[in-house]
């Protein structure tokens, strides 16, 4: 198959969207398909063009449009460099031969939209991949009115793409309800979980992992909290239980990433003069598997305004390490889900700061490192059956030969 992808990131990015499409499309190359990829060649969140216009990785055709003006400057002008991404990337996608099938993601939103305009254009068939929903999200997060005409229109295109689609891909249980809320027909909606590499998150103990050392968190129980801290995380509740255990002699929280709440993380250490957090920027992807087995446990948080718009893919990696999961939010949500019927965790309630601090202070015991251990090895055998990079890519082949046909 000749299969087109398009996303504002792509490989080297570090972006959750970037690697798992970059997952995907090394898989569908060594499987033999033609793959390309219509992307951004500004690194996401980043000013300016740094990327080469062409290049082939791993025998994936990266074709690079534009450059970002603003960076994170702010939504309005995010929405000016997003308009300059559309029309870019529809521009490219034409000019190249004809694809079988043509992929967007949800970065930047409505890029679905291209995809409808060029698959009627063309005459491919068109799958959107929803990463996270729009305009729900913004909505969810309070940036915009939900009975207001902005949230109208953006609701509206948001579905002409998805009724146009030849299929629609949901990275949860709860996000295919949601979809099929908005009045898609069930059997166009498919569920592919996103994922993690076991290839390369080896397992190795706490202490081994080089972070450790780099870091000077020997002999500390590492509470840990790796990627994107947005708007859409309970990160008020992860400050403040931090802030609790401020005294605690051997905890330690590790905030590995960036995002919007990064530079409020900032202010509350400096603000409440905390020892106990160590905040670090996104480390190399190839040095993901000694971040992730650096900790003793892992923090996931998603506000309940969330539930179903997002699936957090840091999730999929901390199985692969096998550490047991702390997730901050609702029960309802898919991660939620997996942790209970896998039992590889813990569920504290969006904005429970104390009965997150009163967990946590538990954990550092040598009675509870028997319950950790086998959490974490429930967490790694359900990515094992379910939730690995092969069982996910192997989902998508099938459905884009179905779509193809």
């Amino acid at each position: 198959m000749n299969i087109r992808f398009i996303n504002q990131t792509f490989y080297p990015d570090v972006a959750a969207t970037a690697q798992q499409l970059y997952d995907l499309a090394t898989y569908l190359t060594d499987r033999g398909h033609n793959v390309s990829v219509i992307t951004s060649r500004s690194l996401y969140g980043k000013a300016g063009a740094t990327l080469p216009k062409r290049q082939t990785v791993h025998g994936i055709h990266i074709y690079r449009v534009g450059f970002s003006l603003f960076g994170k400057a702010g939504l309005l002008l995010r929405m000016i460099d997003f308009a300059l991404f559309y029309l870019l990337a529809t521009i490219r996608t034409l000019t190249l031969p004809r694809p079988d099938v043509l992929v967007t993601l949800t970065t930047p939103p409505f890029i679905g939209l291209a995809g409808w305009f060029v698959s009627r254009c063309r005459r491919c068939r068109f799958v959107y991949w929803a990463m996270d929903l729009y305009p729900d999200v913004p909505i969810a997060c309070g940036v915009l009115k939900p009975r207001g005409l902005a949230a109208k229109l953006f609701e509206w295109l948001n579905r002409l793409s998805l009724r146009h689609a030849h299929a629609a891909v949901a990275l949860g249980r709860c996000m295919q309800d949601r979809i099929i809320a908005k009045g898609i027909a069930p059997a166009k909606v498919a569920l592919i979980p996103v994922w993690a590499d076991t290839d390369e998150i080896k397992l190795q103990p706490p202490g081994q992992s080089p972070y450790r050392s780099e870091w000077k968190l020997e002999g500390k129980f590492v509470v840990m909290y790796s990627g994107n801290l947005g708007l859409g995380h309970d990160a008020d509740t992860l400050f403040n239980a931090a802030l609790t255990l401020k005294d605690h002699p051997t905890i330690r929280f590790v905030f590995a990433g960036g995002g919007k709440r990064a530079e409020a993380l900032r202010e509350f250490i400096q603000t409440h003069q905390l020892t106990n957090i160590i905040q670090q920027p996104y480390q190399p992807r190839e040095r993901l598997g000694d971040l992730l087995t650096c900790a003793d446990v892992h923090l996931v948080s998603l506000s309940e305004e969330l539930t179903g718009l997002v699936v957090p893919s840091k999730f999929f990696g901390i199985l692969a390490a096998a550490r047991p999961v702390i997730l901050v939010g609702t029960n309802q949500s898919e991660i939620a889900r997996i942790i209970t019927e896998t039992n590889c965790g813990y569920i504290v309630p969006n904005g429970d700061v104390g009965g997150l601090a009163d967990l946590v202070s538990s954990l550092p015991s040598p009675a509870r490192e028997p319950e950790l251990a086998a959490m974490g090895e429930r967490g790694r055998q359900a990515l094992d059956s379910h939730y690995d990079r092969r069982h996910g890519c192997e989902k998508w082949e099938t459905l884009l030969a179905k779509v193809a046909q």
